[in-house]
């Protein structure tokens, strides 16, 4: 017993670990990556968002491949393999200021963020169990968004000499993390999905039939897929146009006579408090099993994101889009940890990995699906125009969480699995 509990621990610690250096890594490039795409390697809107769905297909090509390696082999495995790519696409990046070299940095990022999607959850839900993966998202959120705000200083200054030196700083972080990884990280409670079988590549392939059946036979599941779609369909515009809407529509107010790369750090400190704040306030008051009153808490976020969209798009003041910029910020970001416990409460513990990464292919395919002609419509109409389609792509979001609402009255959660093959669904 004693032993149990100290892996829980550690596992939990390691968690943290994964959630603030990871974090503060990619928030190190974040705060200036797209003004120095912009202004350095000089891409218009399409390019912009073009970089985004470059990395979209290899997360399509890869996610679900990746996902099965994970449940198949190693999650361990999966979620250094995918730290290590990481952070040589952003090295990559960081060091070829060119519109192709930024397009291939990204199918590398691309390519290790499906090592890690779907892994990093399971392997965290297998090492704690199901009773605590819940507090260990949201608790690892909070720690997210706390190493994002430390990051941003650091971020801003190294990039008032050279704005790719968060880039570079950054790959370097995600490399550290990748030896703490090897140190530290357990794997305990993993149990192997492969069989006896010498055809690894049919033991695989049998994985990825069952985790889609699994999909298929959960209605809970199916309607969660959908929200992902759309979501992930508004999603690039608003990640790749924001800044670009910022600089270009925008005149920055004068701040001390400083580099206007401090508005952007301001920009993204403020959007990092408010969300963690926010997670804190949620977290104290709501029960992550209690699923109807989760499901509620998502959906408020998710009008709340459609509404800041809207004004932040339209706005003509400066200070009145960015409190649009940080709602929209909070709608997405402290609905985040929830939207994950809810897909690992309704997964089958086996294929829980196969079963994220499937949503995470989804979420690939509708960037790929709605980024391209958000950023044409941002290039040959106006930026205004991208972000109030991205709104209106997420409209539809509303009805399928209304249908979740519904299903969480008489859903519950996954139960054990037999001896053998998939478990029937509880899910109705």
């Amino acid at each position: 017993m004693h032993s149990t509990q100290h892996s829980k621990l550690n596992a939990f610690t390691t968690y943290l670990l994964i959630a603030g250096l990871g974090s503060f890594a990619n928030n190190v490039i974040f705060t200036i990556n797209m003004v120095y795409q912009i202004e350095v390697v000089k891409l218009n809107p399409l390019q912009l968002v073009l970089v985004g769905t470059a990395m979209e297909i290899a997360c399509f090509i890869c996610q679900i491949p990746t996902g099965v390696l994970a449940d198949t082999y190693s999650r361990r495995l999966a979620v250094i393999l995918g730290y290590l790519l990481m952070g040589a696409g952003f090295l990559f990046e960081g060091l070829i200021p060119s519109f192709l070299a930024v397009l291939s940095a990204h199918v590398l990022w691309g390519w290790g963020a499906t090592f890690v999607s779907g892994a990093e959850e399971a392997w965290c839900a297998d090492e704690l169990g199901e009773d605590r993966v819940g507090n260990a998202f949201i608790r690892g959120s909070q720690i997210s968004q706390l190493a994002s705000l430390l990051s941003i200083p650091l971020g801003i200054w190294l990039a008032t000499y050279r704005l790719n030196l968060p880039i570079i700083l950054g790959a370097s972080l995600h490399f550290l993390l990748v030896v703490c990884l090897l140190i530290w990280m357990p794997e305990r409670n993993f149990q192997p999905a492969r069989n006896n079988e010498h055809n690894s590549w049919q033991t695989m392939g049998k994985m990825m039939i069952d985790g889609g059946k699994a999909v298929a036979q959960s209605k809970m599941l199916l309607t969660i897929l959908c929200i992902t779609a759309f979501s992930a369909m508004a999603s690039e515009g608003f990640d790749r146009l924001q800044t670009d809407h910022f600089i270009k529509n925008f005149t920055f107010p004068p701040l001390w006579h400083l580099d206007r790369l401090i508005w952007f750090g301001i920009i993204s400190a403020g959007a990092a408090i408010l969300c963690l704040l926010i997670t804190e306030l949620v977290r104290r008051r709501i029960q992550v099993n209690q699923h109807t009153q989760m499901i509620r808490v998502m959906f408020g976020f998710q009008i709340l994101l459609i509404v800041s969209l809207i004004v932040f798009a339209l706005s003509g003041n400066f200070y009145l889009a960015l409190i649009a910029f940080w709602c929209a910020s909070i709608g997405r970001s402290a609905a985040a940890p929830f939207y994950m416990t809810w897909i690992t409460q309704n997964s089958h513990p086996r294929m829980r990995a196969t079963i994220i990464s499937m949503f995470g292919q989804v979420d690939a395919i509708g960037q790929i699906a709605g980024g391209p002609a958000v950023g044409y419509i941002g290039t040959v109409a106006s930026l205004r125009a991208a972000l109030i389609t991205t709104s209106a792509i997420l409209t539809p979001t509303m009805i399928f969480f209304w249908r979740a609402l519904r299903l969480s009255q008489k859903v519950s959660i996954y139960t054990e699995p037999e001896a053998d093959g998939i478990e029937e669904p509880t899910t109705i």
